[in-house]
């Protein structure tokens, strides 16, 4: 079979199912694809080839046999470094980390290993997981597989570049700031931020409102599937919610839905590409049986990025301080940056940012009492260098723009209880795609599937070959 590093999986299992398909094979074609690309992509901080392989043989006796295969029997996983995974190495993309290893399994994960998911890589994120690309000083610089110039975003990057490149089936993220959205965006993969307490997260960021875990992949039946793994209430965490929602297989038609477009969420500068493109998905909905309506946000960006300075310093920043107080020298140029930001915070400001929050989502809800949902660009321009340094301007239309005014993501991150999906919207003049969020009214993630799911069926992105990078 061509190009069997792109098999969707839910394709794989199907084919598992009919014995038409080895779990090896499909595990063999993708690790041989991750030896081809990772030296252009380096889109991995640690691979396990025999393990697999060998989980890979075992997963194929399961199909031979008459016992039930589980969720994700044989399907290979790329799982974000970030997550612990016990005795694996979980350094955070840091160099005083560079030797630590995890002495439990994430919640989320342990779902993955017991649904039959083979992890046979750990995709790299930026120091912390705290830039919205993907370079550290301890694994160099994660480049996007469309065009190495760019970055695959971040900080899930590893896990965006390596589902674009063909050298995983499915993949994990975290977001805390668009953390997930933002490489589905650069990459051209399906990426779902859920709501809050949706999947169990681990300590402290479980009581983190603007912090979710999610999955990624390359179609919207896979993020589904994966979603439906990892989601549902567990002991370790108090916030995850009960009882657990099942995006079903067969997602309804979306005629008759009147969604809300906004290109600039009433205060980003966009870049062309991007609302062009944005414009073109409203077509395709509208094409599907939507309404779809332009409608004005009165949102500020000052007050945003004063909400989002106010969170992180309270939670990112102290959480980061330690490091930077014992280990100045060895951290990154943003880590750093985002410690010394955070000293400026006082913690009397707490408030004031959940008053910002409070005032951010009210007019987002009272859109979504009207609508069934609200489509915008996922990220002011396409992508950001490689090498970007997070915190520095960003240049957009031949004029210098502040870094956080690119980051669309970050309001659904305040406003956390909204699914958020961000799938491909087309391509820019650079060569790389740009992504469409599908943002849901709170806790109604099957809407925000099934808008996602209508759109694909009109643009099908990297299960079509002219729609991959050329690497």
């Amino acid at each position: 079979m061509d190009d069997l590093h792109y098999l969707s999986a839910v394709g794989a299992l199907r084919l598992f199912r009919s014995r038409e398909l080895s779990p090896v094979e499909l595990m063999q074609a993708v690790l041989d694809r991750a030896d081809k690309v990772e030296p252009a992509i380096n889109a991995f901080a640690e691979t396990f080839h025999e393990q697999a392989l060998a989980q890979a043989r075992e997963a194929e006796a399961v199909y031979g046999a008459s016992g039930e295969p589980r969720p994700l029997e044989g399907v290979p996983v790329a799982v974000k470094e970030e997550a612990p995974i016990k005795g694996q190495r979980n350094t955070l993309g840091s160099l005083p980390l560079r030797d630590a290893v995890a002495d439990h399994t994430a919640a989320f994960v342990q779902r993955i290993l017991d649904a039959g998911g083979i992890v046979h890589a750990r995709s790299t994120t930026p120091e912390f997981s705290c830039a919205p690309v993907t370079w550290s000083r301890l694994w160099g610089v994660t480049r996007n597989p469309w065009n190495g110039a760019y970055s695959p975003g971040g900080s899930s990057g590893g896990s965006g570049a390596s589902l674009a490149a063909g050298s995983t089936t499915l993949a994990t993220g975290s977001d805390i700031g668009g953390s997930i959205r933002i490489p589905s965006s650069f990459c051209g993969v399906v990426g779902f931020k859920p709501p809050y307490g949706r999947v169990p997260e681990i300590e402290v960021f479980n009581l983190d409102h603007y912090c979710h875990e999610g999955p990624m992949a390359r179609t919207v039946a896979d993020c589904a599937l994966l979603e439906n793994v990892i989601a549902g209430p567990h002991p370790s965490d108090v916030v995850s919610l009960r009882p657990k929602l099942e995006i079903p297989e067969r997602l309804e038609p979306i005629a008759g839905m009147r969604i809300a477009l906004s290109t600039d969420l009433g205060c980003y500068p966009v870049d062309d590409d991007v609302v062009a493109n944005t414009l073109a998905a409203a077509d395709r909905l509208r094409e599907a049986g939507a309404a779809v309506e332009e409608v004005a946000l009165p949102w500020d960006l000052a007050k945003i990025t004063r909400a989002a300075d106010i969170h992180f310093a309270m939670i990112f920043g102290s959480s980061e301080r330690e490091f930077y107080e014992k280990h100045s020298d060895e951290l990154t140029s943003y880590a750093r940056r985002l410690v010394e930001e955070s000293n400026r915070i006082p913690k009397e400001a707490f408030v004031e940012g959940l008053k910002i929050e409070n005032e951010i989502y009210a007019p987002l809800g009272a859109i979504l009492e009207e609508h069934d949902a609200l489509i915008c660009p996922t990220f002011a321009v396409p992508a950001l260098p490689a090498e970007y340094d997070f915190g520095d301007p960003v240049e957009m239309g031949g004029t210098s723009v502040d870094g956080l005014a690119v980051l669309m993501t970050i309001p659904f991150n305040i406003s956390s209880r909204c699914p958020v999906l961000s799938i491909p919207s087309g391509l820019s003049r650079e060569g790389v795609p740009t992504g469409l969020s599908v943002v849901g009214k709170t806790y109604d993630d099957v809407t925000a599937f099934r808008v996602a799911a209508a759109h694909e069926r009109l643009l099908p992105w990297l299960d079509v070959p002219d729609r991959r990078p050329d690497l």
